[in-house]
Formats: structure tokens, sequence, C-alpha cells
């Protein structure tokens, strides 16, 4: 095992442990790098308790994580990031915000449509009355925007949409072979995110399906655990890490100062 480029903390109010519990995990479990990638404030919407962290709290949640990353040089490469939401509309708000810290990468992850966490299991029942087909098309309208707004380094769970096992009857084939083309032709990375193997969708997140596609556009990847606790850290990573010897790819990517190098696998 490598490195976990997504994982969160007590801060987001979701999450449990502190960032050093996070990196100690990592550090046990022989990982080479670790990065902190905590949930951006939501700026689309009010702040909901539970959410994410509050605005007051990511200047102390960046100086903590690059306080870290100096502690543990030479034991551990600790990386600062920022798992950053994607809602059309508020790109400029976004850019802004980024540009007021050092981070290492930010990941880009599409949660929202309009004001409808997908991702919370809390407004499931919101999928009522829609058309899932419709659903899943605007949700990757929004993922190929969000890989085309220049703001993000890794692309977030990119079918996540999938993740309580709402499906659409019809193919998603062709709206998938557009995101992952909309990917490559923006040069962002594509995070395996291993935390869907937890879900009732039972498979991470791209699905092997997707993988194929990436390698065959030479899409770049990383890989994340989307650890809420310590000990979630590198889950599910012996499955991820054999798919993607499996499906053909030799190298995964870390950062540094946003700029992207290859990992050898």
């Amino acid at each position: 095992m490598f490195v976990d480029y997504h994982t969160h903390h007590e801060r987001c109010g979701h999450a449990v442990g502190a960032l050093k519990d996070y990196i100690e995990a990592a550090i046990a479990k022989g990982l080479r790098e670790i990065g902190l990638s905590d949930h951006q404030p939501l700026l689309h919407v009010p702040h909901v308790e539970g959410s994410a962290m509050r605005m007051e709290e990511l200047p102390g949640y960046v100086e903590e994580a690059l306080l870290l990353q100096k502690q543990y040089r030479g034991q551990i490469d600790v990386k600062v990031g920022l798992e950053a939401d994607w809602v059309e509309g508020y790109g400029e708000q976004v850019r802004a915000l980024l540009l007021q810290y050092p981070f290492d990468y930010v990941i880009g992850s599409v949660h929202f449509l309009g004001d409808w966490d997908h991702t919370n299991s809390a407004e499931l029942a919101r999928w009522e009355g829609r058309d899932v087909y419709e659903t899943y098309a605007e949700y990757y309208r929004q993922v190929q925007l969000a890989a085309q707004s220049g703001l993000f380094d890794i692309i977030g769970h990119l079918d996540v949409i999938k993740r309580f096992g709402v499906k659409p009857e019809r193919s998603v084939d062709e709206l998938l072979e557009q995101t992952v083309v909309a990917v490559r032709d923006a040069g962002v990375c594509v995070e395996v995110n291993a935390s869907g193997l937890r879900y009732p969708c039972a498979e991470q997140f791209p699905s092997r399906r997707v993988l194929e596609m990436m390698k065959s556009h030479d899409v770049p990847l990383t890989v994340g655990s989307d650890a809420h606790q310590p000990g979630f850290v590198a889950e599910g990573f012996a499955t991820v890490y054999e798919l993607l010897k499996h499906v053909g790819y030799t190298q995964i990517h870390g950062f540094t100062g946003r700029k992207r190098y290859e990992i050898e696998l």
C-alpha cells in the first residue's frame, strides 16, 4: 500500500478522531503518504451542524495540518489538502477560498445537486419522484463542469451517485464515457475511492467499468479511503490496488504544492 489521499477528522462534524490519529493510523498500516483532506466549509447553503467544518475552523485546520507535516517528516509524508464542493455558480467563491492556503492538492467532489446532498443517507427520501436517469445525467454534467473548472487537482469518488444502490434501468455508459473524456481533456486526476465497498453499492468509486474506460483514455489516478475514523485509513486498499493492476494501471499519482508526480505500483 502506498498512499491514502482522502481522510476526514473531527472538525467536519461527522467524523471522529484528530488529524494526528489519522497520521498514526497511516504509519501503522505502512503507508508512505497520507493526505489530510477535510470538507471545505459550505458556501452555497447555510451551515448545517455535522455537514462540514465551519469557516472559522478552516485556518486552524490548515495551521495544524502544516505543523503535523513538519513534525512527521522522516516518518511519513503528510500532504495538506481539502475536499471542496463543486456547485455550479460558486466556482469563483471556491477559487478565492483556495488561494488563501498552501494546499498540496484539492479534491473536487459533487455531493450536492442544488441543495440536495445525494451522498447523505438522511436525504435518501429525496430520490422519490425523481427520474433516476435524468438525475444521473445531471450529476455527471456537474462532474464534467467540476473537471473543466480548473479548481481541482483530483475528482473525488467519480460515480458516487450510485452510493445507496439507486440506479437507472437504462445504461449510463454514454454518460460515463463523456465524463471520462471530459476529465481526460481537463488534465485532472481521478480518485479511486475505496469507501464504496462499505456502502450498499458494494464497489469502489469508480466501478471497474469506469476504470477500464479511464485506462483506455490514459486518465491519471490516485487512491483514497474516505476515512471518517482512523481505523478506516487504507480500508479496502488490498482490493483496490489489486483491481488497478488487473485493469492495467502501473502507476498512481501524488501531489505536492498542487503539482502531480508519479508513483510506481
